[in-house]
């Protein structure tokens, strides 16, 4: 059974009935979201071993969190079975520890936390209301933090405020995605010439890492053309396998990634570049007119990029936004953990970039 089914049932059969009888009357919103593998459907056996098992997060009002969750934490410890349906409720601390703040609440005796939304707002994206968000605070949020928020799944929902905050953020406002669209298009343009180069002057490893730096990039604007939150590093594949685009831009992935010479290399990331743009082109957003061929005079095969890049910034109708520098978001201009995970700096560098 995966995490989010263990978790569902656990929420019916040991939560719900007891909440029922401890606090009868107390509104609240019952789901799993946050982090784990499980979120997205893609945990096994390994995953197992940490943060894993019957785990339920329940969202107070704060006045209500205030006088009834960390009461509620330590009552369900006297009454909490040892395990659920073969699996022990006690909390696997690497590397997420229990729930502990002014508004959250959990203990290592089991998975059973107490949460306020606004709390919850504040950890994964340092807001506290989703009302009026600004085109750069958006820009500062981590994809895979977006993901792993509105991923999961909701158990119960008593006023429909958690389900309302999960569909305000399920994808980036149309002109953000349109501003994110050209600055991977910048990132392809900057280094699809060197694939050849590199290879050229007898460096084929450094031809290859450069090629398996671009094939990331492709792989992250697929889920871009198919308004998707990519996971972090380790679930990126898996989940760009599920994307209807990957069946077109496997192979040629694969030519480029196992080509034993910087040419076939090349020709095989230019033809993935052409499946975006035809992608893009069938969406009618940011249409450009694609064409493959040599870098300039040196026989390195590419794409016209910067003509999709023009194309994106133009369609782009927030002039606050078209105005900014094809820099990127968050996840486009860092892959590094501690900033994709700390929302508070990812927001303060985003804000310094590009205000």
């Amino acid at each position: 059974m995966q995490g989010i089914e263990l978790s569902r049932r656990f929420y019916a059969d040991v939560v719900r009935p007891w909440l029922a009888q401890t606090a009868p009357e107390l509104a609240h919103s019952a789901a799993l979201i946050g982090y784990g593998s499980e979120l997205l459907g893609l945990d096994d056996e390994v995953s197992r071993d940490h943060n894993w098992g019957p785990r339920v997060h329940i969202f107070l009002s704060i006045e209500k969190f205030n006088d009834h969750a960390r009461r509620l934490v330590g009552e369900f410890t006297k009454v909490a079975p040892d395990s659920y349906l073969g699996e022990p409720i006690g909390w696997r601390s690497r590397p997420h520890p229990p729930a502990d703040g002014p508004e959250a609440a959990g203990t290592i005796e089991h998975g059973l936390e107490f949460h306020t939304l606004e709390a919850k707002l504040e950890e994964h994206f340092a807001v506290r209301s989703i009302e009026n968000l600004t085109s750069v605070q958006w820009l500062g949020f981590a994809e895979q933090k977006l993901l792993a928020f509105t991923a999961g799944a909701i158990f119960r929902d008593d006023d429909g405020r958690l389900q309302n905050a999960r569909e305000r953020l399920a994808y980036f406002p149309h002109d953000v995605w349109l501003y994110k669209i050209a600055c991977q298009w910048r990132r392809i343009a900057e280094e699809q010439a060197f694939v050849g180069r590199a290879g050229q002057v007898g460096d084929d490893l450094g031809s290859r890492v450069i090629a398996s730096r671009l094939i990331r990039d492709v792989m992250r604007m697929g889920f871009l053309l198919e308004r998707r939150y990519a996971p972090y590093a380790k679930w990126l594949g898996s989940a760009f396998a599920k994307l209807s685009i990957s069946d077109r831009l496997m192979p040629h992935l694969e030519r480029a990634i196992l080509a034993s010479e910087w040419k076939g290399r090349g020709d095989a990331l230019a033809s993935v570049y052409l499946e975006l743009a035809h992608r893009q082109n069938a969406l009618q957003i940011a249409s450009f007119k694609p064409v493959v061929g040599p870098y300039h005079n040196r026989p390195f095969t590419t794409i016209n990029a910067d003509d999709a890049i023009a194309g994106a910034v133009a369609a782009i109708t927030d002039p606050q936004l078209r105005k900014l520098p094809v820099i990127g978001s968050l996840d486009q201009v860092s892959d590094l953990t501690p900033l994709l995970e700390n929302a508070s700096f990812s927001q303060r560098l985003m804000h310094q970039l590009l205000s």
